[in-house]
C-alpha cells in the first residue's frame, strides 16, 4: 500500500520539490505538494491568501501518513518549522530531504540559526 508523503520547505526550493516528488513518486507513494511556489517564482499574494495557503498546507498534512521537509543548505523558515512542529503535534513521522543537515541541529536550533 502507497504512504502519502506531504513535501515541506521553503518555496525557493523547486528544483528540490520536483526532485523530491519523483523520488517519492517512484517509490510508489503518493506526494502532496504545497500550491505554488511564491517565493521561486516571485508571485505576490496577500496577507490573507498567505494565511489560507498554510491553513491549506496543514490540512495536508493533516492527510498525509508522514512529512518529507525540504531542507537544503540547513534551510528551515519559520512557516516549514510550524508544519514540524504540527506534524510531530499529529504524531507523523518527519524525514528530512537532507539527512546530513537535519542532524547537525534540532527544530528549534534550525528556526533560531534560520532568521
Amino acid at each position: 500500500m502507497s504512504n502519502i508523503v506531504c513535501l515541506c520547505g521553503s518555496t525557493k526550493f523547486r528544483k528540490a520539490f520536483e526532485s523530491a516528488n519523483l523520488t517519492e513518486t517512484l517509490k510508489g507513494n503518493i506526494v502532496l505538494s504545497v500550491g505554488c511556489f511564491m517565493h521561486h517564482d516571485s508571485i505576490i499574494i496577500t496577507p490573507e491568501e498567505k494565511e489560507k495557503l498554510d491553513e491549506l498546507h496543514l490540512r495536508k498534512i493533516d492527510l498525509a501518513d508522514e512529512i518529507l521537509v525540504i531542507n537544503q543548505g540547513n534551510y528551515i523558515g519559520l512557516s516549514t518549522t510550524n508544519e514540524i512542529k504540527y506534524a510531530q503535534s499529529q504524531k507523523k513521522p518527519v524525514r528530512y530531504m537532507f539527512t546530513e543537515q537535519a542532524n547537525s541541529l534540532d527544530c528549534s536550533q534550525k528556526a533560531a540559526h534560520n532568521q
